[in-house]
């Protein structure tokens, strides 16, 4: 019999812990047998001490199994269960394309997505954009969709990983969000108990990324990478741009109108289509689907090119209740708002940065996100046609159009971007798309 209040002590000591011991105090944390102020000094503990590889690894099972595993095997799907997350950006719309594109390629996609977190856009937010779309499907119907469509991005239920819910909320009042370890087993938990075969992490790096510094986004991706094959679900690490906007759009409807473009071919933001080429190809390496990246990539340029991506993502969306022809006639399901207008750099020159996070921002204050858990989204204002780091802003070229619900909004938001893309003299040094991949046997 273990005493909580020894664990704690334990690792505050900067001992390590048995794997008996962390399963026995998430299990105290999931059935309430363990107190908030408990579950807060364990935080804590962690937070100053961090935790050794196979600590990382039992933390993770032992909030995975917390609650219901999802186990596909009645389903016969008949293809790789595979699936990928993002630690989070601004217009990073991938997950509408990549589920869809991986469905066609023969992998199955069922994704549980989160909604917008402070600067980041939410994939679930996105979605909810389109009118009748239900994030919150029975089980039967998430399995169904799923087979049907070989895609289904649905919100996160209540019984998978509750005991990290009830942390994340301690370590979101308790000032240990910013801990490896337990961002580590927060991401993870969740994503392994929807019964995956493989997983890919989207890791981002630069001015709108969750971690500081390219650094921290390494070390990350390599505690996930380690922690996700040390616990049975083969997974590999990309580490992804977000000094910039990832799409030509930040804004909900915005982001579902950009998705389907490319879908369809109408139009392929460059940047956009190379991460989520890059993150497609390795779900299907993951997953036996590809030989390589070379042949992944050529598979999923013929699933754009015939169509059947995009007839994936209209499967999907109709079987979860929104409308049969969104993918012909998107345009008139989706909200525009009264004002749409381009705003102009005060002074000619090249685009040589961008603060990513306060242009999330500027999208949150327009109603684009929330503020607190119970705010109202307004999926129709944002951002589109946005420049690209090395272009030109000048009298003809904008920095976006902005689109608002009054002139008010619009100004606010106007102000918002001038503050935060730099353009001037300075020449532009740019960065790769995508910096690296990690794997396995990288650790």
């Amino acid at each position: 019999m273990f005493l909580p209040q020894e664990i704690i002590r334990k690792k505050r000591d900067g001992q390590v812990l048995t794997a008996e011991e962390i399963n026995f105090f998430i299990q105290g944390v999931a059935n309430d047998t363990i107190s908030e102020s408990q579950t807060g000094a364990f935080a804590m503990t962690v937070f100053f001490n961090e935790m050794t590889m196979p600590e990382r690894i039992a933390l993770t099972c032992a909030m995975r199994d917390s609650g219901m595993v999802i186990n596909w095997d009645h389903m016969n799907f008949g293809g790789p269960i595979v699936d990928k997350h993002s630690t989070g950006g601004v217009g990073d719309v991938t997950s509408l394309m990549l589920g869809p594109m991986v469905a066609a390629c023969g992998g199955f996609v069922p994704m549980i997505s989160g909604r917008g977190l402070g600067h980041t856009g939410g994939t679930l937010d996105k979605l909810e954009s389109i009118p009748g779309y239900n994030i919150t499907p029975t089980n039967d119907v998430f399995g169904d969709v799923t087979k049907d469509a070989g895609v289904a991005i649905i919100g996160q239920t209540g019984d998978l990983a509750p005991a990290d819910k009830r942390v994340y909320a301690i370590r979101d009042i308790t000032a240990t969000v910013d801990s490896i370890s337990l961002i580590t087993s927060s991401i993870l938990s969740k994503k392994l108990a929807a019964g995956l075969d493989s997983l890919v992490m989207d890791v981002k790096v630069g001015s709108g990324a969750f971690m500081p510094t390219f650094e921290a986004s390494e070390e990350l991706a390599k505690s996930i990478v380690g922690v996700a094959n040390g616990a049975g679900t083969k997974t590999t690490a990309i580490l992804t741009d977000m000094n910039q906007v990832l799409a030509s759009s930040a804004g909900n409807a915005l982001e579902v109108r950009e998705a389907v473009q490319f879908l369809t071919g109408e139009y392929r933001n460059p940047r956009l289509f190379e991460i989520t080429m890059a993150l497609c190809a390795e779900m299907l390496v993951l997953g036996n689907l590809a030989t390589d990246s070379a042949d992944a990539r050529e598979k999923l340029q013929t699933v754009l090119d015939n169509g059947s991506a995009a007839q994936c993502f209209g499967k999907m969306v109709a079987g979860l209740g929104g409308p049969k022809d969104f993918i012909e006639n998107y345009a008139d399901y989706l909200e525009k708002a009264p004002i749409a207008k381009p705003v102009y750099a005060s002074n000619s020159g090249i685009v040589s940065a961008m603060d990513t996070r306060a242009i999330g921002m500027a999208v949150v204050s327009m109603g684009g996100g929330r503020r607190v858990a119970t705010d109202e989204i307004d999926y129709a204002v944002g951002f589109d046609q946005f420049i690209r780091l090395g272009e030109t802003a000048d009298s003809q070229k904008p920095l976006a159009v902005i689109h608002a619900r009054n002139e008010e909004q619009w100004q606010e938001a106007a102000d918002a971007l001038l503050e935060a893309i730099k353009v001037g003299s300075e020449p532009y040094v740019a960065t790769p798309d995508v910096y690296r991949q990690i794997r396995a046997e990288d650790i």
